[in-house]
Order: structure tokens, then C-alpha cells, then sequence
């Protein structure tokens, strides 16, 4: 609560001639003297019917994480004026630091009372009603409104949207005031919000035109290299990952940054230096082992596009270590780059072992997913191929008749079955033309294939066959 009401904490400053008093109040504060309460004796007494700067002295005391102080000087600047509006600001605060949301928010609806014209309190008065009732809180919003009809009410509502995870409630806000009018992190979070829920053109929007104010901004330069990656402007993006790693202010960089660089350059066919990002990337700190595992993911399909499957096969493995439940598809894809690397070697050996392997994958995949039986039988099918063209050792065969078994007396097929289905009939009409010599039972195969597929031509030439 208190990070997010530190961008809020402004407060009356002192006029005229008393401002030293506080100067010198923020200055025994800091100093952290031993005989604090005897030095600000003077200034108690001196200020006891200054509202406003005994006000000041507690919100020192507040940023100096002197709690009891801030409460207690809170308290005797209501003691001077019980109406005065900062007071009690300040005291919200206090319970908002305290995590009681529902006390903090009585004490700024006691500013307002005295002040309803003073934006601070309804803006503290949202932050922490928005988790008791967002709505409520934009209804409180609404009330400023009424009070200031010039003032960016809607940049507020924004905001309460954004810290709420509403964000196309916050964009929509955001959009309703002049981007003139819109502070720095308004823009920030309309940005965010907009890469959040893959408005990525808001999002390169409005991060281009706060970098417009603010050119070495970080956070804008991150969310235009996000938004442009995403949309595949990969030349942008590249400029913008140049903005942020080399001339931003206090960026801290981080493993997604790495990652997202690594993006644009994979976009860019620029796969080693891609390579060289996602590996900085794994050298960065992760605070979910999953997210790690999801970066090494990414390592592996950038050595598939160099065609570098030992590479991509190694980090793949890696991979299925790490992530803390793979699912049927991710053990899948391991057996997919068996078949891959196995399709793109020329010796016949070397070949034959990955497809042995992959086959192996698939095999082993049924023993913990039963209830893709279909799915398993269909790629040791096609692996089958691979590995015996010409059906001499009838590899295919078996898998080909088992996806015949599983969706042949199917009731409700869909496209993938049908597919499956057609693919698995055609082999096996082949199966006993050529290799068998078997035209009655080829035929037998034809037949079915036109219920499943009435138009198809290898059905109706074999059915005519005399």
C-alpha cells in the first residue's frame, strides 16, 4: 500500500515566513539526534496553533518512517484546526503504511469533507477504496469531478483501473483526457495496460509519445521494443532495444528484455546473435523456475532455425527438465525434432537412429497420456514411413490399422480425425495393392475411405479397378 500511494504524497506546503521552521525540522530529523523529543520542544510550542506546519512536520516524520512522531504531530495540527484537510490526509496515510484500507479511506473522506476541493484526498481516498470496491472508488472520482470540472478526473480513474488489472478500463480512461494532460507514468501505464491485453499500436502509441518528453525513459523504451516485437516491426524494435540497453536512464535489465531482444533479432533471421541474447538471458535472475524453463524453450527453437537439432534437441531436454509439469504437447515436441533432425541428415544411419528415437518418444508418450492413443498412433505411423518407404518391413502398418480401429467406427469426427482417418485408409490401400497384390482387399479399404471422404479420387480409382 505504501509503494503505491508513494507517488501520491504530496501535501500544502508552508507559506511565507514559517517555511524555515520546517527546513530546520527536516533537518533534526535527518540528523537522527538522541535528544529528538528535547529539540522539538522549541518548534512544538512556537507552531501549536500552525496547522499547517505542524502538518508538515508529521509528513517529515512520515517520510522518515517515524511513524509515531507523524501521528503525533498529525494529531496537534488537528488539534490547532480540527478541519484543516492535510491533517488528515496525512493520518490516512499513516493507516494506509498500517495495510487498514477501510480506516485510511475514513480519514480521507474527513478531508474531502473539509476540503472537497482538494484532489489529493479523493485520489488517496481511491487507491485504497479500489480494493474494497473499485467501483466505489470511481463513483468518489466522480465526485472531484463535480468539484473541478477541468481537472484530469479520468487520468485518476486510469490509474485505480490499472492497479485494479481492469486494463481496457484503464486505456479507455486514459483515452478520454489530452495526452498533454497525462503525467508521466499515466502514459506508462496506459502503455502497459495496452501491451497487457495486445493492443500493441495503443501501446508503440502511446510509449512513442511519452519517449517524445522523455527519450532515455526506460520503462517506454522496454514497452516499445515489447509492442514492436509483438507486432513484428523487428527493425523498431531492434532501435528500441539499442534505446534501452545503451541510452536509457537506470534501466534494469532484465531476463525479458534479453528475451524480447533475442525476439526481434529471431525475426530478423539474425538467429546467433538471437542465440547470444536468450543465453544473457539465462544468466539474469528468474523468480519462477517455469519462466527459466520458458527462456531455455526459446534457446532450443533458436537453434532450430540455425537447423542446429543437436543443439536444439540438447536445450529442448533441458527444457522438460526444468519446467515443473510438461505437458503431452511439450514431451511431443521432442519426438517432432527427432523427426526433424532426423529429415535433415543425408547418412542413412545417423538418420535411422533419430527416427528410432523419436519413435521411442511416441511410445513411451502413450504409457503416461492414454488418452491420445489416436495422436501416438498417427506419428508412429508417419515415423513408420520414414523408416521403411517401401513397407518391406510393414513399420507403418500396424499404427496405420490401429488409428483405423480408433476412428474408423468413430461416431462424431472431427477434422483432425478425418484427416487422420483418410491418411490411414490410403496407406493401407496402397499397402495391399502394390505390396500385397491384394485388390480385394484394397478395395475393401476404398470403399471405406469414400464414407469418410466421398469425393476422393484414390477411392474412386481403385473402386474401378476390374
Amino acid at each position: 500500500m505504501g509503494v503505491v500511494l508513494a507517488g501520491f504524497s504530496t501535501s500544502a506546503m508552508a507559506q511565507d515566513g514559517t517555511k524555515a521552521d520546517i527546513d530546520a525540522v527536516k533537518k533534526i530529523i535527518s540528523s537522527k539526534p538522541a535528544d529528538l523529543a528535547d529539540q522539538m520542544k522549541a518548534f512544538e510550542k512556537k507552531n501549536k496553533k500552525n496547522a499547517e506546519n505542524l502538518t508538515e512536520f508529521a509528513r517529515a516524520f512520515y517520510e522518515a518512517k517515524d511513524t509515531a512522531n507523524a501521528l503525533k504531530y498529525a494529531d496537534l495540527a488537528l488539534k490547532a484546526n480540527k478541519s484543516y484537510a492535510p491533517a488528515y490526509i496525512l493520518k490516512g496515510d499513516l493507516r494506509a503504511l498500517a495495510d487498514d484500507g477501510g480506516g485510511a479511506a475514513s480519514l480521507y473522506d474527513q478531508a474531502i469533507y473539509f476540503d472537497p476541493k482538494n484532489p489529493d484526498a479523493y485520489r488517496k481516498y481511491a487507491s485504497v477504496y479500489r480494493k474494497i470496491s473499485p467501483q466505489g472508488a470511481i463513483s468518489k472520482l466522480n465526485e472531484l469531478r463535480a468539484q473541478l470540472p477541468d481537472y484530469p478526473v479520468d487520468a485518476i480513474i486510469g490509474h485505480i483501473n490499472y492497479i485494479s488489472n481492469n486494463f481496457d478500463e484503464a486505456i479507455a480512461s486514459y483515452d478520454k483526457v489530452p495526452k498533454s494532460k497525462l503525467e508521466k507514468m499515466d502514459i506508462i501505464e496506459s502503455a502497459f495496460s495496452a501491451y497487457l491485453t495486445q493492443k500493441y499500436d495503443k501501446g508503440i502509441e502511446m510509449a512513442e509519445f511519452g519517449l517524445g518528453k522523455e527519450p532515455r525513459n526506460s520503462t517506454l523504451n522496454r514497452l516499445a521494443m515489447f509492442c514492436n516485437t509483438e507486432k513484428g516491426n523487428f527493425d523498431k524494435a531492434i532501435d528500441y532495444a539499442d534505446r534501452l540497453f545503451n541510452k536509457s536512464d537506470s534501466a534494469n535489465i532484465s531476463y525479458m528484455d534479453y528475451v524480447y531482444y533475442g525476439n526481434a533479432l529471431n525475426g530478423l533471421k539474425r538467429h546467433d546473435e538471437a542465440i547470444a541474447m536468450y543465453m544473457k538471458a539465462l544468466d539474469q535472475e528468474f523468480d519462477n523456475k517455469d519462466k527459466r524453463a520458458g527462456v531455455i524453450k526459446t534457446l532450443s527453437d533458436a537453434y532450430k532455425g540455425t537447423k542446429d537439432y543437436e543443439n536444439a534437441i540438447k536445450y529442448y531436454e533441458k527444457y522438460l527438465d526444468e519446467v515443473s509439469k510438461a505437458s503431452a504437447s511439450d514431451h511431443a515436441g521432442l519426438g517432432q525434432l527427432y523427426v526433424q533432425h532426423a529429415n535433415n541428415l543425408e547418412d542413412a544411419v545417423a538418420k535411422l537412429e533419430k527416427f528410432k528415437k523419436a519413435d521411442e518418444i511416441y511410445a513411451n508418450l502413450l504409457t503416461k497420456y492414454t488418452d491420445i492413443e489416436d495422436y501416438v498412433a498417427f506419428q508412429r505411423a508417419r515415423i513408420g514411413m520414414y523408416m521403411d518407404p517401401e513397407s518391406k518391413q510393414e513399420l507403418a502398418k500396424p499404427h496405420y490399422e490401429k488409428l483405423v480401429e480408433l476412428l474408423g467406427s468413430k461416431e462424431e469426427r472431427d477434422n483432425t480425425d478425418k484427416v487422420r482417418l483418410v491418411e490411414a485408409y490410403r496407406y493401407l490401400i496402397s499397402y495391399y495393392l502394390i505390396t500385397k497384390d491384394d485388390k480385394a482387399t484394397a478395395k475393401q479399404f476404398a470403399a471405406k475411405l469414400q464414407e469418410v471422404d466421398p469425393e476422393n479420387d484414390t477411392a474412386k480409382q481403385v473402386l474401378e479397378l476390374k
